[in-house]
């Protein structure tokens, strides 16, 4: 069923966005801006947050100082005016749960436990998925581009590749929605084209 510039797929509308747009992450470029900046912590699901906190203790030898005494203080997530949960962060900036490399490059310490083989969470979905943002309201999934100047890199890069943003999201699309909701978005996307 097709909307203005959107779709649907089962109980998900989903925006055509996902389909015309290309994304890449450009880490190099970017250095993770999206974990450090913005004045509010990643979205969580409400079944994360008991995830969270059954594999804080192997994450924890993972985050930096800054991190465990911003969730010490307020808490493994907070919950916003909205009662929307999302991760805490470390004086209103820094996700409490980025990590940097060498190179002072933003990276994820859940995804670093994973990674190490710590723990079987790969990271917050809204995380995985972005630039994708989900909204849940009573009867469907809204599925969103979120455009954010920031990764204007990964938008040039994803451009050179000619890699659509669902595509660049197939790992964490099939993880949010399943493999036949993907291949559904698949199947739109080349007939889309024609």
């Amino acid at each position: 069923m097709y909307f203005y510039n959107m779709f649907q797929i089962e109980k998900t509308i989903v925006s055509e966005d996902l389909i015309e747009k290309q994304f890449v992450c450009n880490l190099s470029a970017c250095k993770g801006a999206c974990c450090i900046d913005g004045d509010a912590g990643a979205p969580l699901e409400e079944e994360e947050l008991e995830v969270l906190k059954e594999i804080y203790p192997k994450v924890k030898p993972f985050l930096r100082k800054e991190g465990i005494e911003a969730i010490e203080k307020q808490g493994l997530y907070t919950t916003n005016e909205d009662g929307e949960h999302e991760t805490t962060l470390i004086d209103g900036a820094d996700c409490a749960y980025v990590i940097f490399d060498d190179k002072k490059t933003a990276l994820c310490g859940i995804e670093e436990a994973y990674n190490q083989g710590e723990i079987e969470f790969k990271k917050p979905i809204s995380c995985h998925l972005y630039p994708v943002r989900i909204r849940a309201y009573t009867e469907f999934y809204a599925v969103n581009y979120d455009y954010w100047p920031i990764c204007d890199d990964a938008c040039a890069l994803g451009k050179e590749l000619q890699v659509p943003v669902y595509k660049f999201l197939k790992q964490s699309l099939i993880r949010k929605f399943g493999e036949s909701w993907y291949e559904e978005l698949d199947l739109i996307a080349q007939n889309y084209k024609k």
